[in-house]
């Protein structure tokens, strides 16, 4: 199973909440260090289960996790230490949301607006979606004013911009050990319209293509999850409905 056909099969076995599937496919290969936010999520659906085989492999992945030390993974590995009964449970909201819609609207052009997470579903509406909605419903907008003054329903989401996926990009470049394709991506990402000639380059390597997507992936989790932590929420892995 390649690179690519491992993580969509585990991301699919994660929002299914499949602890049988998460298990066969973490059993069956060595974990990449560039999936670390996914495999533990998916140990997080595991252990919740109550999958006992499945407490040695979050243990391993509570001590990979806080080795690596990217964004997000002191958290995710608290959580699956708590989950374990290996520390204290943190005093964080769970929401069932989803970390990469979460961080298309947090980490997409400022110009849009940014957007909003409904902590009632956990849907991810980015403002314009959003505005457009509203501006075709006709509901009890008293309670809605009354939900957002109470700040109970909407997690306002400020976007930040594309800094953090640039240096994605770098650090990435810096990890590839093929001379000439890390010196095609060091020119690719100099200047305006980097992330296009970025991807460009990379396509033509499909190996070093799945890395990185892997890559980029995972520090996008990890970035969405830091954030939620600092404003006092959890994910909760499982399915959540989107309104895009």
């Amino acid at each position: 199973m390649s690179l690519k056909e491992f993580r969509a099969a585990l991301r699919g076995a994660t929002y299914r909440a499949d602890a049988l599937e998460v298990m066969r496919l973490l059993e069956e290969r060595v974990w990449p260090e560039q999936m670390l936010q996914l495999i533990g999520d998916a140990l997080l659906v595991a252990v919740t289960s109550g999958s006992a085989s499945a407490h040695d492999l979050a243990r391993a992945c509570v001590a990979r996790l806080q080795a690596r030390g990217w964004d997000g993974d002191v958290d995710l590995a608290d959580a699956l230490a708590a989950r374990l009964g290996d520390g204290p449970q943190p005093l964080l909201r769970p929401v069932r949301v989803d970390l990469e819609e979460l961080a298309s609207v947090r980490e997409g052009d400022p110009t849009h607006g940014g957007g909003r997470v409904d902590l009632a579903t956990g849907q991810v509406w980015p403002q314009t979606v959003y505005e457009d909605f509203r501006a075709d419903e006709s509901d009890e907008e008293e309670e809605e004013v009354e939900d957002e003054a109470a700040g109970t329903r909407w997690l306002w989401v400020d976007p930040v911009g594309s800094r953090s996926g640039y240096r994605d990009m770098e650090v990435f470049t810096e990890t590839v050990e093929d001379e000439h394709l890390a010196e095609l991506l060091s020119m690719a990402i100099s200047g305006k319209g980097a992330f296009r000639r970025f991807k460009d380059a990379i396509a033509h390597h499909p190996e070093a293509a799945d890395a990185w997507y892997a890559f980029s992936e995972d520090r996008v989790r990890g970035r969405a999850r830091a954030w939620l932590a600092a404003e006092g929420y959890t994910p909760r892995p499982g399915r959540t409905a989107s309104p895009l």
